[in-house]
């Protein structure tokens, strides 16, 4: 095939598009498929159980299906399904499943700068965006169009929601909710109305998620009594969205930053 580099070393078990294109010195390994309009760069790794769809571009030294960072990890037969058109910049590195019959799943139209990694069995939706040196545990889960700033860390089985933000250097062990903007160590700080701006939310949208952030994090209610407070009239379909999101949390939930509070003067 044409657009394979004479350097390549393609897997004769590995389907490749004719239209895709493998570079120099790239290692394609075991049963790896490989959609139209793909591009590999120079020095890339694809490994036994890798699918990626169409007009996906990997740029150079990216490893995708490399075998899980997981002591329990037995050779199980597990692997890596990526949609179309994600692009992968220099270096990033995304595992396959642990466990056997398992996957490490992408979604579509993602981008993942410089040196990211995407531990095993993590979910990364449409439209995310990783930003230099963002580092996911495993079974992570990332949902569409959020964004993480660069070298923020999410901890194992953590989520991260719709529309949600990440500031650069975030330390997450918590779910951060959708729409929602997270910095530091599990704080919100409001929400993310420049996203949710630009993916055409309308101002009642808008206006009910900003009641709702109010009433969930910065009332005296607890969670529960937050929640049911808003279930008690009819919302959007988004705010019903958060709200299920909160109620099907297994890691618990960031919490909003709290300002200090200042003594009057005696």
């Amino acid at each position: 095939m044409s657009n394979l580099h004479p350097t390549a070393l393609v897997d004769p078990r590995a389907e490749i598009h004719e239209t895709a294109a493998v570079g120099p010195y790239a290692v394609i390994e075991g049963r790896v498929a490989l959609g139209a309009n793909c591009r590999v760069g120079p020095h890339c790794h694809l490994l036994e159980g890798t699918v990626l769809g169409e007009d996906n571009r990997l740029h150079a030294g990216v490893v995708l299906g490399d075998a899980p960072q997981d002591l329990a990890y037995r050779g199980a037969s597990t692997g890596l399904r990526i949609g179309r058109g994600n692009t992968f910049r220099e270096h990033v590195t995304v595992h396959r499943g642990t466990q056997e019959g398992t996957f490490t799943e992408i979604g579509d139209d993602n981008t993942f700068m410089a040196h990211c990694h995407v531990g095993h069995n993590s979910r990364v939706g449409c439209h995310a965006i990783l930003a230099n040196g963002v580092l996911l545990g495993g079974y992570v889960e990332i949902q569409d169009r959020a964004f993480l700033g660069g070298g923020a860390v999410v901890h194992q089985f953590c989520r991260i929601g719709t529309l949600a933000i990440l500031r650069g250097l975030a330390r997450i062990s918590k779910d951060v909710p959708p729409y929602c903007m997270a910095v530091e160590n599990n704080e919100l700080v409001g929400l993310n109305a420049v996203g949710m701006k630009r993916t055409g939310f309308t101002l009642e949208q808008r206006a009910a998620l900003k009641k709702a952030y109010a009433t969930l994090f910065l009332s005296e209610h607890n969670l529960s009594q937050a929640i049911a407070e808003i279930e008690r009239a009819s919302q959007t379909a988004e705010v019903e969205g958060l709200i299920r999101f909160l109620r099907e949390s297994s890691r618990g939930v960031a919490r909003a930053r709290r300002r200090p509070t200042i003594a009057p003067d005696e």
